[in-house]
């Protein structure tokens, strides 16, 4: 359940580069700097793109690292080009899809502390508290953050690939 719950929350993650790829076609059919999307925000006390796209990889690193039982890779917040936010995406994923998924066998058990939760969590609560609505919140303010500037995203980008098979 703790693989396929972070494997979910991946492909969530992974949808972000599609949004990424359609915001740098939009930016040069308008003929202005794609980075300036990066600074955009829906209200003025919301934070900008580039911080959605950080606090997404954020909560799936920590929640596949907490859940395997190791420590999540520090990643410094100084993206600031598009590039280094996709390449921030890729790094994120690359740890989490390095996790077996026997690795996740005693996550209901793991105990996790959460610096603004007060005290502590056990894996299960974790997942379903903090790091699933993270991530798909995280996800969703970067889309509507594009979508309210004009970018071409729609609910299919959000949902992103369906893997669909033959019965």
């Amino acid at each position: 359940m703790y693989a396929q719950a972070i494997a979910q929350c991946v492909e969530a993650v992974r949808t972000i580069e599609t949004y990424l790829d359609k915001a740098e076609r939009f930016a040069s059919a308008k003929k202005f700097d794609v980075a300036v999307l990066l600074s955009t925000r829906l209200a003025p006390d919301m934070a900008a793109l580039l911080y959605q796209i950080q606090s997404a990889c954020d909560y799936l690193k920590g929640g596949a690292a907490w859940l395997s039982g190791q420590q999540p890779p520090r990643h410094v917040d100084n993206e600031q080009t598009l590039e280094e936010a996709r390449a921030r995406i890729r790094k994120t994923i690359e740890f989490v899809e390095s996790i077996a998924v026997e690795q996740y066998a005693d996550a209901a058990a793991q105990i996790v502390k959460v610096s603004w939760v007060p005290g502590k969590l056990t894996g299960e609560n974790y997942l379903l508290q903090i790091v699933i609505p993270n991530v798909y919140f995280h996800v969703a303010m970067a889309y509507a953050i594009l979508r309210a500037n004009g970018v071409d995203v729609g609910k299919q980008d959000f949902i992103g690939l369906v893997n669909a098979f033959d019965a």
